[in-house]
């Protein structure tokens, strides 16, 4: 499945002061997929804006994804800069990947608690009792990332790299935009399954994903009360929403959590190996 989605260059003037806006809250020089996509729905990007963007602005976002991310399950061990030489990635590309991954780690936490809590609150689910973490400063706006390419752009060798990786999720066939994202370096897509190992299989996957749900509804319900969506949900599309963000906060998301963070640590330089 493709999702249909207006990519930042092709954004209309108010759609790309949200698309804005989005990242100046965020700290995440980018875009992500979900926002794109509902941004092709009149009316509901500006719905969801409006309605995550309190706890964006006030610091308790910030503080909700620094929790979770420090409860996530340990990563592996950096990789040995031995390993990098032998996939055929030269030295230099390594800041690039690891900023890269940083900007999708930083965007996939931020949604996956944001959206979850949306989700919820839409679904009328009870709210737990929770306290909401003390707000804390956002962090600073993270480099710039290279052109996100399209699948039908890429090497056909490259595009089956991509489509493999994205197909080991089961996410009815959404290609996370990560990977698409690194195919600017067709020897790390290449490398990333043997580099992960068991964290990159069909088998081990869901329990990761079913972590990191549970922990964003947690997060989640402490950021609920902060949530301001104005009204009905515009144009007669709240239960494609309602679709859209259960497949996003249950499926697609919560997936790519556990594997941003370990690749993040895979891909630490080597004085970082002790931290």
């Amino acid at each position: 499945m493709v999702l249909p989605e207006l990519r930042e260059a092709e954004a209309p003037p108010d759609i790309a002061a949200l698309y804005a806006a989005l990242k100046r809250a965020s700290g995440v020089p980018l875009v992500n997929l979900i926002h794109r996509h509902l941004a092709t729905l009149p009316g509901v990007l500006p719905w969801a804006w409006a309605a995550i963007r309190p706890p964006l602005e006030d610091g308790t976002l910030a503080a909700a994804r620094e929790r979770l991310a420090a409860a996530l399950p340990a990563p592996p061990a950096p990789l040995p800069a031995a390993a990098w030489v032998a996939a055929g990635l030269a030295p230099t590309a390594r800041a690039p990947i690891r900023d890269l991954v940083a900007v999708y780690t930083r965007g996939n936490l931020t949604n996956l608690i944001l959206l979850t809590a949306l989700r919820r609150e839409l679904a009328g689910l009870p709210r737990a009792a929770i306290a909401p973490p003390a707000p804390i400063p956002p962090p600073p706006m993270l480099p710039a990332p290279p052109p996100l390419p399209r699948l039908d752009s890429l090497a056909p060798e490259v595009a089956s790299l991509v489509q493999g990786l994205a197909a080991r999720h089961g996410d009815a066939g959404v290609v996370p935009s990560l990977y698409l994202h690194l195919a600017h370096w067709p020897p790390l897509l290449a490398a990333l399954p043997a580099w992960l190992g068991e964290d990159l299989s069909p088998a081990r996957l869901p329990a990761a994903r079913e972590t990191a749900i549970r922990l964003a509804e947690h997060a989640a319900d402490a950021l609920r009360p902060r949530l301001a969506p104005p009204g009905a949900v515009p144009g007669g599309h709240a239960a494609h929403l309602a679709a859209v963000l259960d497949l996003f906060t249950r499926q697609v998301i919560p997936g790519m959590v556990p594997l941003g963070h370990a690749l993040a640590r895979l891909l630490a330089p080597p004085d970082d190996r002790n931290a």
